[in-house]
């Protein structure tokens, strides 16, 4: 299986690009709805998968606006009071719980097991003081199991304070990221769905619980990589296509949204976790991510976050990411002394040290779409006519996606499901 994931992962981009779906319109950061006040609506409606199918789900909408799943990711400030107002347009009473927030007060709505609900046609109001940065969870504390599985599920973001909250998730430096996204994983049973699609919810068995669907952002793969807000998809407009140039720190915001664990596996590098449920992996107070973990598949459990730090160079791969010889002339300035390029992040002891393959002449080879004709970082290289067009950038993809086999598929055929890609970008290379 990991032989074949390797071999089909540069077609996967390919046909993506083909679509039309990565552009450099591709967001750099967390799409949501910011603000202290927000108005969400429990409602239902259909999503997409990318076998053609369609499948009806819960899930919460911004204010009037259509259902989406997951619901809207809310986003913060620390210290911020905020307050949620949810609707009800579903025939069942619904409610919201928010964990690792503390003193949450309800309003209105009727007593549930949890929190307090809303009732078909009714509003109930959550407010509570967003006093730890970090990345939580939010989602339906009725029927959880059940209501969770048809989609009443969300993300909570707060930035901090003290900080530049657009580069920091936390309130110190070693939280630093020049780019943030986020990475919702969750799965589905489609018969549950097509049950209470059918009128049937009587029937529902959650002990019998099967899922054959696998989701990031909402969106299976290669859906994943459309961009965010796509027509075609206009209740799941969450995209999921990580990019970054060599250098830059990548934040990943990992939350384990449905009931089963997901080892979600990052090619390129390893990771380190800097925090897990909004709290920071430190020693002490004050001493920063000194607990955090280097790994190259985080496994994220059932209701819990990761915040992660991932970043590329081509530090140890063994030759010039930029090509060597006159055609590829440019140095290697070390000015600060961390043995990399200031600018463009070359790993300067790999600095003219040639591709350690021998080419096979192009008679010899089968060129994916996004074979540049070259090997290196931001080099457009000669190929024969019909062939490669669709890596415009000539950046480096790895796929990213979930370790266990079966959740690369979409309900059973493969490839799809949690996956999707990240690009590394050369220096100079517009990411939006």
């Amino acid at each position: 299986m990991k032989s074949m994931l390797n071999r089909i992962k540069i077609s996967i981009y390919s046909v993506a690009l083909a679509l039309g779906i990565v552009t450099g319109d591709a967001a750099a950061v967390v799409d949501g709805i910011t603000g202290t006040t927000f108005n969400l609506t429990a409602k239902a409606g259909y999503i997409a998968t990318p076998d053609g199918n369609s499948l009806l789900v819960w899930g919460y909408a911004n204010g009037t606006g259509l259902m989406q799943y997951p619901g809207p990711t809310l986003i913060v400030n620390q210290g911020a009071t905020v307050t949620v107002t949810l609707g009800n347009q579903l025939t069942v009473p619904v409610s919201i719980v928010f964990p690792g927030q503390q003193g949450v007060t309800t309003g209105g709505g009727t007593p549930g097991a949890l929190t307090a609900e809303a009732a078909p046609g009714g509003t109930v109001t959550y407010s509570f003081v967003a006093s730890r940065p970090g990345t939580y969870l939010y989602s339906s504390g009725t029927q959880q199991e059940f209501q969770t599985e048809m989609g009443l599920v969300g993300t909570l973001i707060v930035r901090p304070t003290g900080v530049d909250p657009l580069h920091h998730a936390y309130e110190h430096v070693g939280s630093y990221f020049d780019r943030e996204y986020l990475f919702f994983l969750t799965e589905m049973d489609k018969n549950i769905h097509d049950l209470v699609d059918r009128g049937l919810m009587a029937q529902v068995d959650m002990s019998t619980y099967h899922p054959t669907l696998w989701f990031i952002n909402g969106r299976n793969g290669p859906d994943t990589m459309a961009n965010a807000g796509v027509p075609w998809m206009p209740h799941q407009p969450y995209n999921a296509l990580p990019r970054l140039h060599p250098g830059e720190k990548l934040l990943m915001r990992l939350v384990g949204g449905g009931r089963d664990m997901h080892p979600f596996h990052h090619h390129g590098n390893n990771a380190v976790t800097i925090a897990r449920d909004g709290r920071l992996l430190e020693s002490v107070p004050g001493a920063g991510p000194d607990l955090g973990v280097s790994n190259f598949t985080i496994a994220v459990a059932p209701g819990q976050t990761h915040d992660a730090i991932f970043d590329w160079t081509g530090k140890g791969l063994g030759w010039d990411i930029y090509g060597t010889g006159p055609d590829y002339a440019h140095t290697c300035n070390d000015g600060n002394a961390d043995g990399f390029d200031d600018v463009t992040k070359e790993y300067c002891p790999d600095h003219g040290k040639s591709f350690p393959v021998i080419m096979p002449n192009d008679l010899d080879l089968t060129f994916g779409g996004s074979w540049t004709g070259s090997p290196y970082l931001g080099v457009m290289g000669t190929l024969p006519p019909g062939q490669g067009g669709m890596n415009p950038s000539a950046g480096y993809t790895y796929m990213w996606h979930s370790h266990t086999e079966r959740e690369l598929t979409n309900d059973d055929i493969f490839p799809g499901g949690m996956m999707t890609m990240l690009i590394i970008e050369a220096p100079g290379v517009p990411i939006l």
